[in-house]
């Protein structure tokens, strides 16, 4: 009788530990792959998610007009006007990609630093492992502080131009690089989707958005000498 007690102890203490992992989901429309072989229209109408509580998000309007930043429920979207960055706060359009999850309490960690996307790729794994994590899924994280040297872009694709690369990406719209400038980065971290919402050559995404909320867009590099504060969801 004891045994069986214990048995079904065990099992319901296995379950509650299942159930409290699912705490967050991260889902996706489109594909990079899709968009490299020149796919750009609408995969998702950005209105549909508007409703939902605690959402994070990041991505690239149809027909790559645009980039995509949504931080718990508010959107700081950018697009290229007038030779000039303009962020728009609500859910209007469509994406052909997006990556997005909802994470209602975050785990703070500070006084981290880092000189390169690698360096940061390990930060996450050993952070996110210490958590109880499933890094063999995909999850996300934010960043928080001010960076030594961000380089950034925001798309804004020619129409005629039948024929993508990652670079051409790049030098679409408008890319420069911040220096010494405080931020909030989301990304979102997997080794599984490798040309799907991550390139072909990192484990990483990430939109930012600047603090003052002026500037908001699509990080190509990044580099933090100071210490930062990274956040992974709490399970």
């Amino acid at each position: 009788m004891r045994a069986t007690v214990v048995f079904f102890a065990l099992l319901l203490f296995v379950s509650c530990k299942q159930v409290t992992k699912q705490v967050f989901k991260v889902k996706y429309t489109g594909a990079l792959k899709d968009m490299m072989s020149g796919d750009i229209s609408k995969t998702i109408d950005l209105d549909t998610l508007s409703k939902k509580e605690h959402l994070y998000a990041l991505g690239a309007y149809e027909n790559l007009k645009g980039e995509i930043q949504i931080f718990n429920g508010a959107a700081f979207n950018s697009r290229v006007k007038d030779s000039l960055i303009a962020i728009e706060n609500n859910f209007t359009g469509s994406a052909s990609l997006l990556v997005y999850t909802q994470v209602e309490e975050w785990v703070e960690n500070y006084s981290f630093f880092f000189a390169s996307k690698t360096d940061l790729e390990r930060l996450l794994i050993d952070e996110a492992k210490r958590l109880g994590i499933d890094v063999s899924n995909p999850f996300p994280f934010i960043i928080e502080g001010t960076i030594s040297e961000l380089q950034w872009h925001v798309i804004n694709w020619d129409a005629n131009d039948t024929i993508h690369t990652h670079q051409k990406h790049q030098n679409s719209g408008i890319n420069e690089t911040l220096r010494n400038e405080e931020v909030v980065i989301l990304g979102f971290y997997s080794t599984q989707h490798k040309a799907i919402f991550t390139h072909h050559s990192s484990n990483t995404h990430m939109h930012f958005r600047t603090k003052d909320q002026s500037l908001a867009g699509h990080v190509d590099a990044l580099k933090i000498n100071d210490s930062i504060t990274l956040k992974l969801p709490k399970l």
